[in-house]
């Protein structure tokens, strides 16, 4: 039987402003302890159907709002928050918490969002007052009838061939159960990721490197880059492929818990840390050896990968953190744009192609493809037609996400009459300046020709 208890190796659970860690499972059933380490503060406000929580604060500072009113809180002070009352919390602080009874699915109801952590007050657009969305998000005994129903619609389309789910009734239907599913919950930063995650992705950037000149010097930023996996990937396909280019590799990200753990560069064959992802997963034995030493189940990645990467903490939303880099040749920011509503998604996607050297390659998958189309017409970004349908449909876990989480990736469907623009995701970005909207794509259609131009690097570019 065990009495003593250690954190565990990867984080139980995120939000965009914090870290939470449980201890156990306790032989006490009906008690569950926490470690939370709060960056911003929890990032939405929420009412407790029967858990009453206790936080204890073990050093930093902040504040609770419980109900209407505010209280300042500072080291060795405790907190009590009984069931059926909204609060939330703020600041820069570690937090010991104690959950009686256990958390179980359905206890939280959430109100809005927490203006300290995400920006506004509220996590949804102003018609959330409509009926659907309210409707969408009820509850019936605490369970959410919408959920058991994403839930089963997920299995049932898991189930269907590939023919039936590309038809056009099918794909309509699936279209419409993905917004639901994103009118359905809020969205949160995630640490999931693992190594060679996009494997085409991979092919194109060792093409565009390989047609570089000898000696060139290689400006590349990953942002979002998570604990360090696709930073990695990418500095290896880079480096295996052409050593002679000089390869300046900046990696950031807004989490310091993350950054710290892509910059140690090791892992686990069984866990990551801050997720349940196996970060090898899918990966060869002989991929394994390449990238990593071994040590029993822990993997260090190799010296002549990670030397020379800056990492670095920031939001790629701000403009200052941009402008504190210099024009990059390539920037890859991945799997983290989805997480935010599209507004906001937009801001920051207009915010990085500043970033973009005249000439020069953003990469850019996991996001709201409206978003994404939109800001590359308006700009002017040229889409990088080489393994385009590869590349998009590269990301398995986009994938498996469709149709019933608001990360999925809509499946790549060519009756569309912007798909060539829609379902790109590496483009050349022509200027860091507004630019004529890309021509309309109504003038192609199925089985159109049109020749492939491939950019490619060159001194001139730069």
């Amino acid at each position: 039987m065990a009495y003593v208890y250690s954190l565990p190796t990867s984080a139980s659970f995120t939000g965009k402003g914090l870290l939470g860690y449980t201890f156990g499972p306790l032989q006490r059933k009906d008690l569950e302890v926490y470690y939370v380490e709060v960056e911003k503060g929890h990032d939405v406000f929420m009412i407790s159907k029967k858990i009453t929580r206790i936080y204890y604060i073990l050093e930093g500072s902040g504040h609770f709002t419980i109900g209407d009113d505010r209280y300042d809180i500072g080291p060795g002070m405790l907190v009590e928050v009984p069931p059926k009352i909204e609060y939330c919390y703020s600041g820069k602080m570690k937090l010991l918490a104690f959950s009686t009874p256990r958390w179980f699915g359905g206890n939280d109801t959430f109100t809005k969002w927490n203006p300290d952590v995400v920006g506004r007050d509220f996590p949804w657009d102003a018609d959330d007052t409509r009926w659907l969305t309210r409707l969408i998000r009820s509850t019936v005994f605490g369970k959410s009838p919408f959920n058991a129903y994403l839930r089963v619609s997920q299995r049932l389309w898991d189930a269907l061939p590939s023919f039936v789910t590309a038809s056009r009734p099918v794909a309509f239907y699936g279209a419409v159960l993905h917004r639901v599913s994103c009118r359905q919950g809020s969205r949160a930063q995630a640490f999931s990721t693992c190594f060679l995650r996009n494997r085409p992705e991979l092919e194109l950037i060792r093409r565009l490197v390989g047609r570089r000149d000898k000696g060139d010097e290689l400006r590349v930023t990953v942002l979002g880059c998570s604990t360090g996996a696709e930073a990695y990937s990418l500095a290896w396909r880079i480096r295996s492929a052409r050593p002679d280019v000089k390869v300046m590799l900046y990696a950031m990200d807004i989490s310091k818990e993350a950054v710290e753990v892509a910059k140690s560069g090791i892992y686990s064959l069984s866990a990551s840390k801050l997720s349940s992802t196996r970060i090898c997963d899918g990966m060869s034995a002989a991929e394994i050896d390449e990238l990593f030493q071994s040590d029993g189940d822990s993997l260090s990645v190799r010296s002549w990968i990670r030397e020379g990467i800056d990492w670095r903490v920031g939001d790629a939303g701000d403009a200052e953190v941009v402008d504190a880099l210099e024009p990059q040749d390539m920037v890859v920011a991945n799997n983290f744009l989805c997480h935010m509503d599209p507004a906001a998604a937009e801001r920051c996607l207009r915010n990085i192609a500043r970033l973009v050297k005249p000439g020069g390659y953003l990469f850019v998958s996991g996001i709201d493809l409206d978003v994404r189309t939109k800001v590359a017409s308006d700009l002017g970004w040229m889409p990088v037609e080489e393994l385009r349908e590869e590349i998009h449909e590269g990301d398995p876990y986009l994938k498996r996400y469709w149709p019933s989480q608001y990360a999925g990736l809509e499946p790549l469907d060519k009756r569309r009459l912007d798909w060539r623009t829609r379902y790109a995701a590496v483009f050349q970005v022509v200027s860091t300046t507004s630019k004529p909207p890309l021509p309309r794509e109504t003038e192609f259609r199925e089985g159109d020709e049109q020749q492939d131009r491939v950019p490619v690097f060159s001194k001139g570019n730069h």
